[in-house]
């Protein structure tokens, strides 16, 4: 049996870093992001532990694909993903916990 997973993005309060990232768990993960739970990690470092896109897939193969696509854009269309999912930036966490 195949696993979905999900691609998604994180940011600090400023929304001065980026951070795109796949899960199998997209729950799991950012509270992982949200608690530190690595602290040495780049989004530990840079607290970006606001969600701000999220992109559910049934197989983690297309999550993994679409991860790589996001990553290989400029910062500018990132930020055109983001505004078009997700206007405002609000922290998508509570949305995610009734996934």
């Amino acid at each position: 049996m195949k696993r979905g997973g999900a691609v998604y993005i994180m940011t600090n309060k400023n929304h001065t870093t980026l951070y795109t990232g796949v899960t199998s768990d997209l729950l799991k993960r950012v509270y992982e992001h949200k608690s530190k739970l690595h602290p040495e990690s780049f989004t530990a470092k840079y607290q970006l532990h606001i969600l701000v896109y999220y992109e559910g897939f049934h197989r983690i193969e297309e999550a993994i694909g679409r991860e790589k696509q996001i990553k290989g854009g400029s910062r500018s269309q990132k930020i055109e993903i983001i505004n078009g999912f997700n206007p405002e930036w609000k922290d998508l966490y509570e949305e995610v916990k009734g996934w």
